[in-house]
This record gives structure tokens, C-alpha cells and sequence, in this order.
């Protein structure tokens, strides 16, 4: 494991690549992707770690002992993805590329997305990356059949984390930028600008009542328009989501997810943006900016409402 340690050690992987071919990250011409970025907090500290194994994906966060990624396969992390529709259908993972990698990566130590650079100083990390698809041309989803023709996508995927936000050590600062390429056609985008897959320790949901300022229990069945957070039984670990992007325009009523997988003993958060044109989704830079607020349950919940007073009236992000 490579250790950037504070203000001590600062190393840039990067590289050219062109558009062509399977490359799975660790191959010769990639960068590797471990990298550790680390900021205090109550007494402990938060740390991020990326790993080879997912493309440089933030395959662990840590606070005050526990760990809040459950890193089972190559689509249980910290991470991004995105899914395309065309003529009215958008089925689930058949046009899905995702930073950490394919399905058929499963639990192996290697990723079929490509890593292109990484840099990792003190708090603060980025990433660029080349998505693969979760699907192999071929395979289906909920019964109906990938749409790309290639395991690794022409979609690219930029974000910059840092440990800190202003005066709340406990938010992180997290902003990506989905790069939708030339010459695909599409009329319908789902951004999940970042997803948070956690252990089943994590089993109690709650979104953020904007009147009370309060978390209140949420059943975890999909998307709806507040802040939601995830936490232990006791209330001691929690983390949470706010984005001064949302709503995305004509889905006001969605945009913030919480899902719960029993038999796969995982629980999840989403933040969510969608994009639908007729004429096609054009090409080029889609960027969203979120704010994952760690530590305790009231930690969480004071920091997404310090948070949505700082952005009120304000859009943090364009796309």
C-alpha cells in the first residue's frame, strides 16, 4: 500500500492513453491506485484509502475504529456510475458504466475499468478514470440485455475529494465530473453521482426534515427529495449526503436514495441526478458537487443543516 502522509509525501501518477482495447487497471501503462489520504476529527481521524484492485475507487473509509465501506465486489464502494436510456427505456445496469469496475470482476484484484491518473496530498484526493461497463456485451439485467459492445467505456469520470469543508472537519468535499463522449446516442442519463455501500451494522435510514431540522426515520425503498443518512443501532456512526445541486429539473421529488440488502447483508445511500432529452444527451462535462458528512448520528445531522444554510439560494455545481 502506498501512504500519502500529511504534508510529508506528494506523488502524481498520470498518463496518456488512447481510446482502444480491454485494459484493466494494474497492466502495464496504468497508474497504480493505492493511495491514503487522512484529517482529524473528534479525537480520531477520518481516513479514505483507494486501492488497485478497484481502479482507484475509495474502496475504505475509517473513523474512530470503524470501518463504513462494505468492499465486497467491484460495485460496493464509495464510488460514481453512470446509466444510459434510449427510446424510452432505461432498464437498470444495461448501458451502466461504474468507476470501480464490472461485474465479472467480482471479488478478484483486478478492475476492468481503467485508472488514468491519481494524486493523493494530505487531505485531498483525485482521480481520473475510464468506466467499464457492469455489464459484458452479452449479459442482462433484470432480464434484458446489455446494451454496449465493449466491457470498457469511452466515459470518463473526474473527482477531487478533500477531508474538511470549511470550519466541519467531518464533511468531505466531493465533486465529480462525468465526461459523456462523442457519437453515442442517448435520450435519457442517470448520473449516480456517488453511492455509499455500507456494512449491515449500518441498518437504520433517516432523511433530514428541512422544517425541524432534524433526522427522522426514512423506510429505505428507493429515492425521495431530502438529505438522507445511514447509521448504527446506537447512534455513535452515521454518515450522510447533502448536494446544493439537487433536485435535478422535472425530478424534484427524487434524488436522495437509501436501499437495504438483506440476503447480501449490505445497506446503501445514493445522490442521484437525471438529464432526459429528446434530441439526445449531448456530449461533454457533467459535474455535481456533494457532501458526505461522517461521525455520529448528531454530528450528521448538524452538519447537513450547517450545510443547507451555507448553500441556501446557491448552486454549487453547473452541468
Amino acid at each position: 500500500m502506498l501512504i500519502f502522509k500529511k504534508l510529508c509525501l506528494f506523488v502524481i501518477f498520470s498518463i496518456n492513453f488512447a481510446f482502444g482495447g480491454t485494459v484493466r487497471g494494474g497492466d502495464a501503462g496504468s497508474p497504480k491506485g493505492n493511495a491514503t489520504i487522512r484529517g482529524a476529527f473528534g479525537g480520531s481521524e477520518i481516513v479514505i484509502k483507494t486501492t488497485d484492485r478497484v481502479a482507484g475507487a475509495i474502496d475504505s473509509l475509517t473513523w474512530n475504529g470503524v470501518e463504513f465501506i462494505d468492499s465486497f465486489d467491484h460495485g460496493r464502494q464509495l464510488q460514481s456510475a453512470s446509466n444510459f436510456g434510449l427510446g424510452g427505456s432505461n432498464f437498470a445496469e444495461t448501458f451502466n458504466p461504474t468507476e470501480a469496475g464490472s461485474r465479472d470482476d467480482g471479488k478478484g484484484p483486478r478492475s476492468s475499468s481503467r485508472l488514468i491518473s491519481i494524486k493523493a496530498v494530505g487531505n485531498t484526493l483525485e482521480t481520473k478514470s475510464r468506466m467499464a461497463f457492469w455489464l459484458a456485451p452479452g449479459e442482462k439485467s433484470s432480464g434484458k440485455p446489455a446494451r454496449n459492445e465493449t466491457i470498457l467505456s469511452n466515459h470518463l469520470l473526474y473527482k477531487k475529494v478533500q477531508i474538511g469543508f470549511e470550519d466541519m472537519p467531518n464533511v468531505l468535499d466531493y465533486r465529480v465530473v462525468f465526461t459523456v463522449p462523442r457519437g453515442e446516442r442517448h435520450d435519457f442519463a442517470t448520473f449516480e453521482a456517488l453511492t455509499g455501500y455500507m456494512p449491515d451494522r449500518f441498518r437504520r435510514f433517516w432523511r433530514f426534515d428541512a422544517q425541524t431540522r432534524k433526522l427522522t426515520p426514512v423506510e429505505p425503498r428507493g429515492e425521495q427529495a431530502d438529505p438522507v443518512a445511514v447509521s448504527d443501532e446506537s447512534g455513535k456512526f452515521a454518515m450522510g449526503v447533502f448536494s446544493p445541486d439537487e433536485p435535478s429539473a422535472g425530478f424534484e421529488k427524487a434524488g436522495y436514495g437509501c436501499f437495504r440488502f438483506p440476503a447480501a447483508h449490505v445497506n446503501k445511500w445514493n445522490c442521484v441526478f437525471r438529464v432526459r432529452d429528446s434530441a439526445g444527451i449531448k456530449p461533454g462535462d457533467y459535474t455535481y458537487r456533494m457532501f458526505v458528512v461522517v461521525g455520529s448520528r448528531n454530528d450528521v445531522e448538524r452538519g447537513i443543516a450547517a450545510l443547507r444554510d451555507r448553500f441556501a439560494g446557491k448552486a454549487a455545481g453547473s452541468r
